[in-house]
């Protein structure tokens, strides 16, 4: 189970979306919450907090999708079992293999429900 104190990280473009993910994620009962606009901002908080516990992450975004982000941290030895939840509008079959690849821990479509999320995080942390 994630505990109530982990330290997430949630990076996506979009402000509100931002916004959205992190009232679900309070409302789910965790408040250490971290931002990033992209995947560039996302390895700098990662060099800044090394306690990462989970990374909610877009695919779209500009300077650094969320797959290249996702290939980067996989290649570092200190990142290769960081959870990574992929939360994006990509829903082709292609685009969800192709994230699977790349070492995404669980996938989530937008639009989704706090139910969907918590339910996400239940099977990545048992």
């Amino acid at each position: 189970m994630l505990h109530a104190s982990a330290n997430i990280l949630i990076v996506d473009d979009h402000p509100s979306m931002r916004r959205t993910i992190a009232d679900i994620m309070r409302m789910l009962g965790y408040f250490n919450i971290h931002y990033a606009e992209d995947g560039f901002m996302a390895l700098e908080k990662l060099q800044e907090n090394k306690a990462t516990d989970l990374i909610l992450l877009d695919w779209n975004m500009p300077k650094m999708t969320g797959l290249s982000f996702l290939r980067r941290i996989r290649s570092a030895q200190e990142y290769e079992k960081l959870p990574v939840i992929m939360i994006t509008a990509e829903a082709e079959q292609q685009q969800v293999i192709e994230a699977v690849s790349a070492g995404v821990t669980s996938y989530i479509v937008k639009p989704f429900t706090p139910i969907t999320l918590q339910r996400k995080i239940n099977e990545v942390f048992p």
